[in-house]
C-alpha cells in the first residue's frame, strides 16, 4: 500500500479500510486455515507476551465471525462464548477493555452490552455470552459455534473449565475456538501445542511495539528483558523446569543481582568446540569473578556458535581485556596445543590456566550447583541461553542431547575461582 494510494483515496474508502483488521494484522494475528497436521484447525492457540496484541486479535476475530467477514469467516456465526479468567477479567478486558469488543466495533456494528445478563447482542442477531473460568459449572448446558478463551494459562480450574467448554462447542458447520494467552508450562497448553487440530501462532511484546507506550517499553521491557519472568511475560516463551535438573528457574531468579561488588579475581573460561562447521557445538565463553566475601558473580556469557578457533580466541581475549581479568581458563582435553596456540596468536602474554576434565560433566557441575543453593553464586543481569542450559541439565545431560557448552564454561570458571589458591600456577587439573 503506497502513500500515493492513501492520498488519492476518499475519506469513505479510508474509513472502510481502517475497519478492516486483516489489512493491518501482524503475522501472529493473520488468518490461516491449517493446523499442526495441515488439516483445518479447531483450536487457534495464540501465544504472546504482554501487549503483543492478543486481546485485539481476539476481539477482531469475534467481530469478523459475527459479521461473516473474510478471511476469518465465510459465513456468520450466531452464538459465541467469551471466557475469561474471572468474570471481572472477562468484562474489563474482553468486553469493555481498550482492545475489547465494544471498542473495536464500528458504531453501526457495535453490540449492546447487557451486563445483568452477561450478554452481548449484535444488531444482526448474533449473541455473545460471557463466562468466568472460575465457575466451570456455568459452562454446562450452553452451546456455541465459536469460543474465545483469554489467558487460559492463568485459569484456576483450567482443565475442568476447558474440558467442559469443549462439550458446548457443537453448533454450526465448523465450530472453532481461539485461545489468547501468555504461555505457562501447563499440561493443557502442552497438549494443545502438539494437537494436530491446533493452529499455533506466537509473538513477543516487541511485535506490537508501535502501539505500546514508550514509557512501558523503557521501564518494563528494559527491566525484565532476558529474565525468566520477562521471557515468559514479554517474549511469550514456554518456560519450564526439568525435574532432575541441577538448577531451577526459581533458584536462578533468587541468584540475580543488578551489579557486582569489587571483585578480588576474575577469570574468563573457554570450553572449545571440536568443530566450527554449521550445526557444531558452541564455544562456551563465560566470565565470572569472586568477591572478598567468597561469593561468585557470573559477569558475562559470550558463548557463540560457528566460530573458527581464531574467532573464539579473539572473542575470549577481548572479554579478558575488557573485564581486566586475571586469567583465561581453557579446557584442553581435545587439542590442548591448538587451544594454547590460537590464544597465543591473539595475545602472547595473556595468562592461560589449562584445565582437564577427569570426571563427568554432571559430577563436575554438582559442587557449582550446590554453591547456588547456598546463595554463593549470583548472576549479574540475565543470561537466557546459559540459564536455559542450567535448567535443562540433568544426569543424562541436556534434553536435546547437545553439549552443554555454556554450562561447561560456567563450571570451569567457578571451579577455577574456588581453587583460587592454586590458580596462579602454570597448570591446574580440576576435578
Amino acid at each position: 500500500m503506497t502513500d500515493a494510494y492513501l492520498r488519492a483515496s476518499s475519506l469513505r474508502t479510508l474509513a472502510t479500510l481502517g475497519r478492516d483488521f486483516a489489512v493491518f494484522a501482524h503475522p501472529h494475528q493473520e488468518h490461516g486455515d491449517a493446523g499442526n497436521n495441515g488439516a483445518p484447525w479447531t483450536t487457534w492457540l495464540m501465544l504472546g507476551g504482554r501487549g503483543a496484541g492478543k486481546t485485539r486479535a481476539g476481539a477482531e476475530w469475534v467481530r469478523a465471525l459475527v459479521a461473516g467477514t473474510p478471511p476469518y469467516a465465510v459465513q456468520r456465526y450466531g452464538r459465541v462464548a467469551l471466557v475469561g479468567e474471572t468474570w471481572h477479567d472477562a468484562r474489563e478486558v474482553m468486553v469493555e477493555g481498550e482492545s475489547g469488543l465494544l471498542r473495536v466495533s464500528p458504531r453501526g456494528e457495535r453490540p449492546e452490552w447487557i451486563a445483568t445478563r452477561k450478554r452481548l447482542e449484535w444488531p444482526n442477531g448474533a449473541v455473545g455470552q460471557v463466562f468466568s473460568a472460575d465457575d466451570p459449572d456455568s459452562l454446562r448446558g450452553p452451546q456455541f459455534e465459536a469460543v474465545w478463551c483469554d489467558e487460559l494459562a492463568k485459569w484456576r480450574y483450567a482443565e475442568t473449565s476447558f474440558d467442559t467448554l469443549q462439550f458446548g462447542l457443537r453448533l454450526g458447520p465448523r465450530p472453532r475456538q481461539l485461545i489468547t494467552t501468555t504461555p505457562r508450562p501447563l499440561p493443557l497448553i502442552k497438549r494443545l501445542l502438539i494437537d494436530p487440530r491446533t493452529r499455533v501462532t506466537r509473538a513477543p511484546t516487541r511485535a506490537n511495539a508501535e502501539h505500546l507506550s514508550p514509557a512501558f517499553l523503557d521501564a518494563v521491557v528494559a527491566r525484565y528483558a532476558g529474565t525468566r519472568l520477562g521471557r515468559q511475560e514479554l517474549d511469550g516463551d514456554l518456560i519450564e523446569d526439568r525435574p532432575d535438573a541441577l538448577w531451577s528457574r526459581a533458584l536462578i531468579e533468587r541468584s540475580r543481582v543488578g551489579e557486582a561488588p569489587p571483585l578480588q579475581r576474575i577469570v574468563v573460561a573457554i570450553d572449545p568446540p571440536a568443530s566450527s562447521k554449521p550445526g557444531a557445538d558452541s564455544c562456551g565463553i563465560v566470565a565470572a569473578g569472586r568477591s572478598g566475601g567468597g561469593v561468585y558473580f557470573v559477569l558475562e556469557d559470550a558463548s557463540a556458535q560457528g566460530l573458527t578457533p581464531a574467532a573464539w580466541a579473539a572473542k575470549a581475549v577481548a572479554l579478558y581485556r575488557r573485564l581486566e581479568a586475571d586469567a583465561i581458563v581453557a579446557e584442553v582435553n581435545m587439542g590442548g596445543e591448538m587451544v594454547r596456540a590460537v590464544i597465543r596468536e591473539t595475545d602472547s602474554v595473556v595468562p592461560i590456566r589449562e584445565v582437564r576434565a577427569s570426571r563427568g560433566k554432571f559430577v563436575r557441575a554438582e559442587p557449582v550447583a550446590a554453591l547456588y543453593e547456598q546463595g554463593k553464586v549470583k548472576h549479574v543481569g540475565s543470561f537466557p541461553l546459559l540459564e536455559d542450559e542450567l535448567c535443562d541439565f540433568g544426569p543424562g545431560g541436556l534434553s536435546n542431547h547437545r553439549s552443554p557448552d555454556r554450562l561447561d564454561a560456567l563450571v570451569w570458571a567457578i571451579t577455577a575461582l574456588m581453587n583460587g589458591a592454586n590458580a596462579g600456577g602454570p597448570r591446574i587439573r580440576l576435578l
